[in-house]
Order: C-alpha cells, then sequence, then structure tokens
C-alpha cells in the first residue's frame, strides 16, 4: 500500500510505487530541502518589496537642488556615512578630522555655486527631503576624467544610515541621471573606495565594473573601483532589497 503525504507542496510516496511519478522516499530530503529554499527566497523578495514600498510611502521623499539652508544637513549626512563606513577603511584622523562646521562650509560653497550658475554649475547637489527632513545627498557633474569614455559622474552619494534599504539611494541615483540627461550628458561613472559596501548597490543598479586605480590619501594606499553606465538608466528592481546602502 502507498502512503503519501505532502511538504512545502510537493507531493511524496512513502511506498514503493514510483510507476505513477510521485516521488519515493529517498528523493524527498533533497526536493523539501529545494522546495523549502525556493518558498524562503520568494517570501523574502516579498516581503523586501513590501518594506520598500511602506518605506517610500512613509518617508515621502522628494529629490530637489539642494538650498543653502540645507547644507548643515547635508554635512551631517555626508559625516554620518563616512562614520558608519569607512571604521578600519580609511585613516582615523581622518574621520576625526570631518567637523559639522568644515563641511558645512564645503557644502554651502557648492550649493550656492549652484545657485549662481543654474545653466552651467560644474557640480549640482540633490537632497533626498523627507518628513524626517533630508535623510540623503548626491553631487554630480561633468567626469573629471573623461578617458573611461563617460561624460557625467556622480560625485558622492550617501544616504542616512538609519534609512538604508528604504529607497533612497535609488531614488537619488535616478534623479542624479535625470538631471545630468537634463544637461546634455548620456553617460556615467561613479568611482567608490574597493572596501565600500556601496559597490554592491552600484552593480545591484546596474553599473559595471569598468576601471580600478590606487590613490593615497593621508599617505596610506586607497583603492579605489570606478563603476560605469553607458546609458542613464537605472536597472528596475527585482524586488529582493537593492543593498543595505539603497
Amino acid at each position: 500500500m502507498t502512503a503519501l503525504y505532502r511538504l512545502w507542496g510537493v507531493e511524496y510516496c512513502c511506498g514503493n510505487n514510483h510507476a505513477e511519478g510521485r516521488r519515493g522516499p529517498r528523493d524527498a530530503p533533497l526536493a523539501a530541502h529545494a522546495a523549502a529554499k525556493k518558498y524562503f527566497a520568494d517570501t523574502l523578495a516579498g516581503l523586501a518589496a513590501s518594506r520598500k514600498a511602506f518605506a517610500m510611502s512613509y518617508l515621502a521623499l522628494d529629490i530637489r537642488l539642494a538650498r543653502q539652508d540645507d547644507a548643515a544637513d547635508v554635512a551631517q549626512v555626508y559625516i554620518d556615512s563616512w562614520h558608519d563606513t569607512y571604521p578600519g577603511v580609511l585613516p582615523g584622523a581622518l574621520l576625526r578630522a570631518m567637523t559639522p562646521k568644515g563641511q558645512t562650509a564645503r557644502w554651502l560653497a557648492a550649493i550656492r555655486a549652484q545657485a549662481r550658475e543654474r545653466t552651467s554649475a560644474r557640480e549640482r547637489v540633490l537632497v533626498a527631503d523627507s518628513r524626517h527632513g533630508i535623510v540623503g545627498m548626491t553631487s554630480f557633474g561633468p567626469a573629471r576624467d573623461s578617458s573611461l569614455g563617460f561624460d557625467g559622474e556622480v560625485y558622492t552619494l550617501y544616504v542616512d544610515p538609519a534609512y538604508f534599504g528604504m529607497g533612497v539611494g535609488r531614488a537619488l541615483l535616478k534623479g542624479a541621471f535625470g538631471s545630468l540627461s537634463q544637461d546634455g550628458m548620456s553617460a556615467c561613472v561613479i568611482w567608490a573606495h574597493a572596501k565600500n559596501h556601496a559597490r554592491f548597490f552600484y552593480e545591484a543598479m546596474g553599473g559595471r565594473l569598468v576601471a580600478e586605480r590606487s590613490a593615497r590619501l593621508m599617505g596610506e594606499i586607497c583603492p579605489e573601483a570606478a563603476f560605469g553606465w553607458k546609458t542613464l538608466a537605472v536597472r528596475e528592481s527585482t524586488g529582493a532589497s537593492d543593498s543595505a546602502r539603497g
């Protein structure tokens, strides 16, 4: 007599009747494992997509040009992101030297230049504004090194660590690409520290590794990787989380 049971939606046979095309007891563990793995992968992908959709609605993001009164918030996002990402990667002295006063002055100068030269600014700054304040920033403009074949470049893109994985990075990158396109550019490159986990985010967004180099930062070797987009388009989400940074 043949006994049947189901596990994760798969029917198994506990007897020796294989003529009916049912799986036997020896097949059950492997098939059950595969079915369970797929079930959990699909479930996690669905949860990630739902979480991101909820987060975007909850944040009510507005990607816009930075204003002068945003400078202190932009500086804080920048500092917090560096302190979250680079301990043990970049020299501690460099991280300690990043002060709110110094960074606010830096970003205020960039924003003022942007306001003066609306049609020809070398660098533009966008912010991700939300009902909770500024939660991300990006700066971009013409490529600083055109030898790689990209006319545009995203210089910086940082998200408040408290808002990782909520779609802020994706929204900022799409905003930067849109602005670069309006300025007549057709491709983009981003240089990132080779040990920065943001590289996985850039790959998830469709960027391809196109170059590597080494620079010196406070006397230490700093390996960098370039990710390029031949067209100014962000890869559509697969439903899974794009990255902890995105």
